[in-house]
Order: structure tokens, then C-alpha cells, then sequence
């Protein structure tokens, strides 16, 4: 059985883990304290037993727990991925650990968002093993695996931990150079700052933005990516669309004036009952019971016939 890695006992260590029992891998969680690991074993099973391609037969036997610095045996590991706190020193001082304890052949990886693996591995003498491997929330429905090359990092390994990844049913894809916020970051990005000017100015409501993404593009961004379905209607249409609208596009470098609004007023969402909007409890489990469902179901669909 090949074994995963998994440093960290947070939210993405969870869905990550969850991923890997349910695909049939050996997980070997490891935590600042075996305890905490210990406790996370229900919580993965029962994640990992919900997905639609989780086997009936997984067992907690498949899990082993230990602590970050106390882990010794990596037989049988097929990669080692870190997903502790966004905090560059803790990630830096983890990597340097791994960088000497752990068998030169086995790609090492962060789930870091924010920071490049370049900066985490930085004169590390085996950083050309090391990779962003980033997961979108929650990890354990989100099929997206974006595997990032720092600056030193290997191709030729990166396209084979990529294949690793398909063979526990996620979907990688491979990143040439570690900019701020690899791929998909990037074009949500762009679209959430076109999304919040438009807020800003008037011209829509949340809701209204929400409605208009979710049942137009987004809607067909389920079947195909957005280079595919341009495929299928033409690109001469698309440029000559582009041509009137590009120019009025939002360039903003700051963040919206609507959203540092909110922010001022520690208006986070749903997590502080209020955003764009405000949100009572029972509001705020209610959409996240829909927002898994919906997940779920658009996983089903697309496993239905892969691209």
C-alpha cells in the first residue's frame, strides 16, 4: 500500500486526508502533538466513507499517527505534504526538518496559498523535490490539485507526482512558475475584482452577481473550462466582444472600497454572522449543508465522463 504524509491537524489536513484513505492510500498524520492527530482519526472516516468514490472497506487500520519531529519510518511513502498554519517561519523551519530527514526520492510538498514553495525551500540542498501542492476547500470534494514549480524544483518529478494525484482521484494540474497565486487563484481573483467594482458602483447587487455567474458562465464551466467552451463557440466572437469591453474593465491594484468597508466593520461572513449580508445560524448551516450538496453533485456529474 503506498503511504501519504500528511503534516498538520488543521481543516485542509482533514479534507486532504479524507481524500487519500477514501483512494486506498496508507495515511500517516503527523501533528505537533500525537494527541490531536489521534483525535482527527473519527473525523477523517467519517469524510472519508461520505465521498461518492470512498470504498466500503477503509479502515482506521490504514492510519498511522505521530508528531512532526518524531516521525522516523518513511518506507513505503509515496510524497509528504505539509499543511500547518500560513506562517513562513513555521513552514521554513518544517522544510528544513524534512530536507534532512526524509529519503531524497520522495517529493516533499506545501499547501501553502501564499507562499511560493521558492521562499519555503530557499537554499534547502533537496529543494529540486519540493512543490506547492495546493488543495481548494474542502479539500476532500474539490477535485483541483494544482502542483507548483518553485525555482529549482524538478519538472520530470512534478509531472510524476501529478500522476500520482490522478491515481487517487484528484484532478492536478501542473504550474511552470511560482507567481502570486499559481492558476486558479489568479483567475478567481480577477474575477471577484471586476465582481466587487460592480458592487462598488452600483451597477449590481451581490445577489444579483451571484445569480448572474452562477447561471450563465458558471453554469457551463461545469461541462467545460472556459478555453474549451470558447473552442466550441468561436473565438472571433469573443474578441470582438473583448474589443468594447476590455477598456471599461476594472483595473483596480487596491482592494474595493465596498469590501474595505465591510472589513473595517469585521464583517467577515458568515463566520462573524454578517458580510455583504447578515446571517443567522440557522441561514448560515443551512447554506453550508446546500454549498456540500451542490459540491458533491457537480463531483458526481463530472466523474460521469472525464474530459
Amino acid at each position: 500500500m503506498k503511504k501519504v504524509v500528511v503534516l498538520g491537524t488543521g481543516t485542509m489536513a482533514l479534507g486532504i486526508a479524507a481524500g487519500f484513505i477514501s483512494s486506498g492510500c496508507g495515511l500517516i498524520l503527523l501533528g505537533r502533538n500525537i494527541e490531536r492527530a489521534e483525535a482527527l482519526i473519527s473525523e477523517i472516516m467519517d469524510l472519508a466513507k461520505g465521498l461518492s468514490s470512498g470504498s466500503a472497506d477503509i479502515s482506521p487500520n490504514q492510519i498511522q499517527t505521530g508528531t512532526i519531529e518524531g516521525w522516523t519510518d518513511w518506507s513505503d511513502v509515496a510524497l509528504v505534504l505539509e499543511t500547518v498554519t500560513e506562517n513562513l517561519a513555521l513552514k521554513q523551519t518544517i522544510f528544513a526538518s524534512l530536507d534532512k530527514r526524509v529519503p531524497a526520492h520522495i517529493p516533499i510538498g506545501s499547501n501553502s496559498s501564499g507562499f511560493p514553495i521558492s521562499q519555503i525551500s530557499h537554499s534547502l540542498k533537496t529543494a529540486q523535490r519540493m512543490f506547492n501542492m495546493h488543495y481548494f476547500m474542502p479539500a476532500h470534494i474539490v477535485p483541483l490539485v494544482e502542483v507548483v514549480l518553485g525555482k529549482t524544483s524538478d519538472p520530470l518529478m512534478a509531472k510524476k507526482v501529478c500522476g500520482f494525484f490522478e491515481e487517487t482521484g484528484k484532478k492536478p494540474v501542473l504550474v511552470n512558475k511560482d507567481i502570486p497565486g499559481f492558476l486558479a487563484n489568479r483567475i478567481q481573483h480577477a474575477l471577484m475584482r471586476e465582481a466587487l467594482a460592480m458592487v462598488n458602483d452600483g451597477i449590481a447587487t451581490p445577489e444579483d452577481v451571484d445569480t448572474a455567474v452562477r447561471y450563465s458562465f458558471g453554469f457551463r464551466y461545469a461541462a467545460v473550462g472556459p478555453m474549451t467552451q470558447k473552442e466550441i463557440s468561436g473565438w472571433e466572437g469573443m474578441a470582438i466582444a473583448a474589443k468594447e469591453i476590455y477598456p471599461s474593465l476594472s483595473n483596480n491594484s487596491e482592494i474595493s472600497p465596498c469590501l474595505n468597508k465591510i472589513l473595517k466593520e469585521r464583517k467577515f461572513g458568515i463566520k462573524s454572522k454578517e458580510g455583504f449580508r447578515t446571517w443567522s445560524d440557522e441561514e448560515a448551516s443551512e447554506m453550508k449543508r446546500k454549498y456540500e450538496k451542490r459540491l458533491k453533485a457537480a463531483f458526481d456529474v463530472l466523474q460521469i465522463e472525464p474530459d
